[in-house]
């Protein structure tokens, strides 16, 4: 290594692994700069062993090794990572409904509250309560149900109430009939945001996966923009979000002037405006994952069972049992079918190499 010393020293050398200097290991610094000042390569004695941890590098310059680890990170890099991005981190609404849950167990705790009784049902030997809903196939009632029970605990935990204009239902009504000032003082129920979404929904023939991918930009934009849905601006951020949701997810998305006709007060012009207003505060970022929406469905699913969100789960019957059957069926003979045709592929493949390789040794 010439003269320049290297965190290459020993075998085990990794300035991460923590190392206590003890009183019975000789010193070789001394040694170690004596070579590295000369042009002679000095050679330690072999009981000693030098550890990187144990070099002095604050005397030697430009001998300074800093470890990958040890680097500052970049301020973009050192922030939290966005749930609607990022798989690993945890979806908002779940965090702050968890938030909210130990506060009130708490509380219910010192009160002597119960907790109620459960009204789950569960498998036997002679019954099966089997739920059809699926994270590649969701049921669209169930799912608009927990997504707006997610979005009733975001308005309900907010921090505060930070908005902009553009959402502000004040300043943009949904409606022309005058709207008093105490609607907007009070948190909207949780049926009041499934009425208005499922409203949409039904209307617009949305998909169950269009309402997991509104929610996955529903909290993008609130992390983005950096304002929180409140009462006065969450049909216009929920709109919003489901209008981008359609035209990304479904094949066949609905116009902004369908929409005109579901709210029969609000302009073309004025959902034009604001989906361009959210696509700006997006940073027209609409790609998602599918581990992010995996997340957030199975995050739902966690949701309301939580909240005893009770879903009627039907018991097998023979009829399901045999459909059920021809499905799974069904899907093993697609599978085979894809498993020889990429084998076929790669026969091809590694034939056509093999006779390339031939050609070239024969020339």
């Amino acid at each position: 290594m010439g003269n320049s010393l290297s965190c290459c020293l020993c075998r085990n050398a990794s300035p991460k692994l923590g190392r206590r200097r003890g009183s019975a290991e000789p010193d070789c610094e001394s040694e170690v700069y004596k070579a590295a000042a000369g042009n002679a390569v000095a050679v330690a004695p072999a009981a000693a062993t030098v550890e990187p941890a144990e070099l002095d590098f604050a005397g030697g310059e430009g001998h300074h090794l800093q470890h990958i680890s040890d680097r500052e990170m970049p301020e973009d890099l050192a922030l939290e990572p966005n749930p609607s991005d990022h798989p690993r981190a945890s979806t908002i609404f779940l965090s702050k409904f968890q938030t909210a849950m130990r506060k009130e167990r708490k509380s219910d705790h010192l009160n002597h509250v119960s907790p109620g009784q459960l009204t789950k049902k569960y498998n036997s030997c002679s019954t099966i309560f089997l739920y059809d809903s699926t994270v590649s196939q969701p049921n669209l009632r169930t799912t608009v149900n927990r997504m707006t029970l997610a979005i009733y605990y975001h308005i309900k935990n907010r921090d505060a109430d930070r908005s902009l204009d553009i959402f502000d239902e004040r300043l943009h009504p949904l409606t022309r009939e005058k709207i008093p000032e105490e609607y907007f003082e009070h948190d909207p129920e949780h049926k009041v945001i499934y009425r208005f979404v499922h409203t949409l929904c039904s209307a617009a023939q949305l998909t169950a996966e269009s309402a997991v991918v509104t929610l996955v930009y529903l909290e993008r934009l609130l992390t983005y923009a950096e304002i929180d849905i409140c009462p006065t601006n969450w049909k216009r951020i929920v709109l919003g979000a489901i209008l981008l949701a359609s035209k990304f997810w479904d094949d066949q998305a609905v116009w902004n002037v369908d929409y005109c006709q579901i709210l029969k007060d609000i302009t073309v012009e004025d959902m034009n405006e604001m989906e361009r207003h959210v696509l700006e505060l997006l940073q027209f970022n609409m790609n998602i994952p599918f581990s992010v929406y995996a997340k957030y469905y199975f995050d739902l699913h966690s949701l309301a069972d939580d909240n005893n969100l009770n879903v009627v789960f039907p018991p097998l019957s023979k009829e399901r049992a045999q459909n059920l059957e021809a499905i799974s069926r069904l899907c093993d003979d697609e599978y085979k079918d894809v498993c020889r045709a990429a084998m076929r592929r790669s026969f091809s493949a590694d034939s056509f190499i093999g006779i390339q390789r031939s050609n070239a040794i024969l020339s």
